[in-house]
């Protein structure tokens, strides 16, 4: 592996999981020839992921949800478990909405269709990675529609108003960086605000964070 030049930018680590040889060599094919993203390896279903996970410790993992064996939200629900790092984004078809809000609640930070432009491929791999939460219209209007059962509305009186304005913007998918200049905070203080949202809410990432905020109208 080469290594990157002085001065250049740390090349995100990528891990691509897929039970389609074809679909995986066309994904390494395109991301391999940009020039901040390096693919260090693959996985043919959500168990050899998570091992591939484990050993390569990727910045984000490429994951499919339709897969034999271990799929795709088992495969995020046990990287969670493990408290891998990665940030994972989910590859799905159209006809697979369904699967989406499973997965983002599984912990992804977001999710692209399997028809999406390349280009726009890497953006979301790069978006993801910088820390934001990819979540779509579509997704919070479906969030929106369902119930989960105790709604969590009564944890959000003990928010402070700055994590409320925190979690509104984690909920527009912004990353700790745009959050603080946007509140005029430092780095540091928007991690605490962060920590203390996902405890006071009992919550296990930002991602989760989002969702929620979407179901009560915190977001822009």
């Amino acid at each position: 592996m080469a290594e990157a030049a002085p001065g250049s930018r740390t090349r995100i680590r990528v891990l691509l999981v897929d039970d389609h040889q074809v679909v995986r060599r066309g994904l390494r094919t395109f991301l391999e020839v940009q020039d901040d993203i390096e693919v260090v390896g693959e996985a043919a279903d959500g168990a050899e992921g998570v091992a591939r996970a484990e050993e390569l410790r990727p910045d984000v993992v490429l994951m499919d949800v339709k897969m034999p064996g271990m799929d795709g939200i088992e495969a995020l629900r046990k990287l969670r478990e493990q408290a891998n790092a990665a940030k994972v984004l989910i590859v799905t078809s159209f006809t697979e909405q369904r699967t989406v809000v499973p997965a983002l609640r599984a912990g992804a930070a977001g999710y692209v269709y399997k028809d999406v432009d390349p280009d726009a491929l890497a953006g979301a791999i790069r978006s993801v990675h910088a820390g934001h939460v990819l979540l779509q219209p579509e997704v919070a209007g479906a969030l929106l529609s369902q119930d989960d059962g105790n709604g969590g509305t009564g944890r959000g009186t003990t928010l402070t108003e700055r994590e409320r304005e925190v979690l509104g913007l984690i909920a527009d998918g912004r990353s700790n960086r745009e959050i603080a200049r946007a509140l005029v905070l430092s780095e540091k203080t928007v991690k605490t605000h962060v920590s203390n949202i996902l405890m006071k809410l009992d919550l296990a990432d930002r991602t989760q964070a989002a969702l929620w905020a979407v179901r009560h109208g915190l977001t822009s």
